[in-house]
């Protein structure tokens, strides 16, 4: 399958074209605002299906809305219809154009040709009111107020926002861009009763919710506190906030507590899931020796040789765990066991250690017992 990708620099472009690739798509002809304006005949020509994400968002010139988002989707059509091309079109069109504004009436113009296109010739089309798109790639300070916001604090920069209160419909650029793959596999004839494709889901959030959030990631680096994975929304948008991260900025130290006996360091931390710490131990050292009423662990030896011991605490029999490197091994510390654990090698051993809570220095739940 042969296909045209128009603005395929732009910001859903970039994400449609790397998409397509990964799926095992490799005939693709992309077209954007420096290729040889003669091309679009040819690929008018040689094209199976059209990806039309070509725009015009922010021109100096009000009347260049119309030139670039009808007058080039104009073009386009014209040379397909040139050729008895049968090749579906897709479109990307936005929620601008139920308003009266130069940018709206412009993507109506182009909607409304689209749609006629298909009446004349019967090629699927298929239009997109996208409302805001966010995502890794997007262009700061042009029409994203995600984007900019996510460069601006991850980059230390001011940020201005007026109305935390205004409310923003909102999609995923992947989910954008596997609803429109998707459309590369229809089988189904033409129904033009829905006259508009949908993506979902659509996350509708305050500007100043979206800010909170976005600040608490930069701030997660001293706290350790990841955020809420199973909230799709977070999810998504925290994957965007680290695209924008600088270069130079994509590492950030721990806090070691190092004695004698090795470090302690912790790594991550939930409120829903507890927190991950990295211990290290000096050949030969004992740690621990205490128990929980409530608070559980995990530990996971992944250097290193030693043993984990357990004594029931109102029994004298003591359990003993072998631990290694080189056979990865979970081990539970369950609650009412004293226990403890044995660097036996003659190297630093290491241990990543899971609790179920995160710390809290005025309810410990730690008992000193020896094993």
């Amino acid at each position: 399958m042969k296909i045209l990708v128009t603005g395929a620099k732009g910001f859903v472009g970039k994400n449609l074209i790397v998409e397509l690739r990964n799926q095992g798509f490799e005939d693709l002809m992309e077209f954007d605002v420096d290729t040889d304006p003669n091309q679009l005949d040819k690929y008018a020509r040689e094209c199976d299906f059209v990806f039309h994400l070509a725009g015009v968002n922010r021109p100096d010139n009000p009347a260049d809305f119309m030139t670039g988002n009808f007058g080039f989707t104009s073009q386009l059509l014209d040379a397909l219809k040139k050729h008895h091309s049968k090749a579906p079109v897709l479109i990307t069109s936005s929620i601008q154009a139920a308003q009266n504004n130069p940018y709206g009436e412009s993507k109506k113009a182009g909607e409304d040709l689209l749609f006629d296109y298909s009446k004349e010739t019967g090629s699927k089309v298929y239009v997109y009111r996208l409302p805001n798109v966010f995502g890794k790639w997007c262009r700061p300070n042009y029409n994203s107020a995600v984007a900019t916001f996510c460069n601006n604090i991850a980059h230390d920069l001011p940020i201005q926002v007026n109305d935390p209160n205004v409310v923003l419909n909102l999609v995923y650029v992947d989910d954008v861009i596997n609803s429109f793959i998707a459309k590369l596999k229809v089988e189904s004839p033409l129904d033009l009763s829905n006259r508009f494709e949908e993506v979902s889901p659509i996350y509708t959030k305050p500007l100043g919710e979206i800010v909170s959030l976005l600040n608490q990631f930069k701030y997660s680096r001293s706290t350790l506190q990841l955020p809420d994975m199973g909230d799709e929304f977070v999810k998504k948008l925290y994957s965007t906030y680290l695209s924008y991260l600088p270069e130079s900025d994509f590492s950030y130290p721990l806090k070691m507590n190092v004695d004698q006996r090795g470090s302690f360091t912790e790594f991550l931390k939930t409120n829903e899931r507890g927190q991950v710490s990295v211990n290290i131990s000096k050949p030969h050292i004992i740690k621990g020796n205490h128990w929980h009423h409530t608070k559980n662990e995990k530990f996971l030896v992944v250097s290193g040789k030693g043993v984990i011991r357990f004594r029931k605490i109102d029994l004298e029999q003591i359990i003993e765990y072998l631990v290694s490197g080189e056979k990865l091994e979970v081990v539970d510390i369950p609650v009412g066991y004293t226990h403890n654990i044995e660097n036996l090698g003659d190297t630093d051993m290491v241990t990543i250690m899971w609790v179920n809570e995160v710390f809290d220095k005025e309810k410990p739940d730690t008992y000193f017992l020896k094993v």
